[in-house]
């Protein structure tokens, strides 16, 4: 495989796109950059105080000046920080990542951070309601179709909002795999990985 190869994930949640990266990773001996990257974005931006759930909030919203979801106090010399700069912020450092080495990043529009880099692999992960609904049961802590789809949407509003693309368009990706087509999780990185060295040899 060409050294310094990047693969970004996208994934409808329930479809096993978590698990299949990391899966990836384990296969091909590379670190997987997923929630880290909002703290490594946080600390490029100077903000120290803040809990998980309140960095993930301040990055998923898609109104850039609205910060109502948190008391400004918290941000300390950044309270004037958005949802845009967390963005910005994030997106740089997953293009540093990219350059120091071969890696996988896990959603975070690291596809579209990356786009202007010609040494990365995107992937999306779809699948069926079924099998969906299923895993929403069993892995996902007893969760509705329909919480999982709210969670989509979220997803498909953010991407949209700052890419100017549209979330799980198969024009926007090198590859879209549909994880309930009977395939292990196991097998498809196996092909995954045989369809990166055949296309990128």
């Amino acid at each position: 495989m060409k050294e310094n190869l990047v693969i970004t994930i996208s994934r409808q949640y329930g479809a096993g796109g978590r698990e299949l990266a990391g899966i990836l990773a384990e296969k091909l001996g590379v670190k997987l950059y997923d929630r880290q990257l909002v703290h490594l974005a946080a600390a490029k931006l100077g903000i120290h105080d803040l809990s998980e759930d309140e960095l993930l909030e301040m990055e998923n919203t898609v109104k850039p000046l609205s910060m109502s979801f948190i008391p400004f106090h918290s941000f300390g010399t950044h309270m004037g920080e958005s949802s845009q700069g967390m963005f910005m912020s994030e997106s740089a450092v997953i293009r540093k990542i990219a350059e120091d080495g071969s890696c996988i990043f896990l959603g975070r529009c690291a596809d579209y951070a990356l786009r202007n880099n010609d040494n990365h692999f995107d992937i999306f992960v779809c699948a069926d309601d079924e099998y969906r609904e299923k895993r929403g049961q069993t892995v996902y802590e007893g969760k509705s179709l329909k919480e999982l789809n709210r969670e989509n949407e979220k997803r498909a509003r953010y991407y949209n909002y700052y890419t100017g693309r549209t979330w799980g368009d198969g024009a926007n990706y090198d590859l879209v795999v549909n994880t309930s087509k009977g395939a292990s999780l196991d097998t498809i990185a196996d092909g995954i990985i045989a369809y990166i060295n055949k296309v990128k040899a």
